[in-house]
């Protein structure tokens, strides 16, 4: 259950929470055109309270709008300031940010080009996405039969709300079956990524993950990690990974804005490594987790 906070910014003014509403007839509601972000705000060990890579996100939701050919009625700047004004407004030392621009009512149909985008900014205290004893013990995950859609099927790189029917076929049908997370194939069967998560492999030290150019989303979260991870002088390579090759891995770690950094135990019901958390995935988690609270570059820390 979403904690509910006094404000939320709706079509670029703050509203009461129980005023952000929409009609039954909203033209995303039925057929999925729209775009968002999953972005969180941390509490930096100085004291104060910054939200992520923003202005990265905020770009992702644009490009995300673009590829849609979803117009944007306020500029990037506009929408950065009302996530800024949202944390602020509703007193939240840490949060997780979710900007949201769909199709609103007018025309039914699936061209309706005339209807007005609506954009919504809600803040909500949110903690481990995968459970704190995820990030310390590690998930089961299970690859799905469900894939990953393939890069001209669906426009990969959008973070946009339809395609997101996929991930919740996949994520429920391994819930249903005892386990924590998804995992996706494309549709030539190599690893693509969870139903909300990139995905990286160790082996023999050298980490890997499936290449930008493939089905997966490119994560922030993704590009974080692997610019801290060179940082830090592991190897890490972009390349296709086959399924087995999560069988034989000594760690395997998911990452996400959500997941933040979560080691995966199990795969397949076949343990990974020793099936705990592995020392890369560990490395890796402490150097993150001082990274979002403040050992970063200044760029990507936007104060409250």
């Amino acid at each position: 259950m979403v904690e509910k906070v006094e404000k939320i910014w709706f079509d670029g003014e703050l509203i009461p929470w129980d005023q952000a509403q929409v009609h039954v007839l909203t033209h995303s509601l039925h057929y999925g055109l729209g775009v968002f972000e999953g972005i969180r705000c941390y509490k930096l060990s100085d004291g104060r309270s910054a939200v992520f890579r923003l202005d990265e996100h905020i770009r992702r939701l644009f490009d995300s709008a673009r590829i849609c050919g979803l117009p944007m009625p306020f500029s990037h700047g506009a929408i950065v300031d009302g996530c800024l004004d949202t944390v602020r407004t509703n007193g939240l030392e840490e949060c997780y940010l979710r900007p949201l621009a769909f199709v609103g009512e007018g025309a039914m149909g699936l061209g309706a080009m005339n209807n007005p985008t609506r954009v919504a900014i809600v803040a909500w205290k949110w903690g481990a996405y995968l459970g704190d004893e995820g990030i310390q013990k590690g998930i089961r995950a299970k690859v799905s039969s469900f894939s990953r859609a393939g890069v001209n099927a669906l426009m990969a790189k959008g973070k946009i709300v339809g395609h997101y029917v996929n991930s919740i076929l996949a994520k429920r049908e391994v819930l249903q079956a005892g386990y924590q997370e998804a995992i996706m194939l494309d549709p030539q069967g190599y690893v693509c990524e969870a139903s909300g998560e990139n995905i990286f492999v160790v082996r023999d030290g050298v980490v890997s993950t499936a290449p930008l150019g493939s089905s997966i989303l490119g994560g922030i979260t993704r590009d974080t990690v692997m610019t801290l991870m060179k940082e830090m002088g592991l190897e890490v390579r972009e390349r296709l990974i086959a399924r087995d090759e999560l069988y034989i891995a000594d760690e395997v770690f998911m990452v996400g804005t959500a997941a933040e950094v979560t080691p995966v135990r199990e795969i397949d019901d076949r343990p990974v490594g020793a099936g705990t958390r592995g020392p890369v995935t560990e490395r890796v988690q402490t150097r993150y987790f001082a990274a979002v609270r403040g050992d970063a570059p200044e760029q990507w820390l936007s104060v409250v």
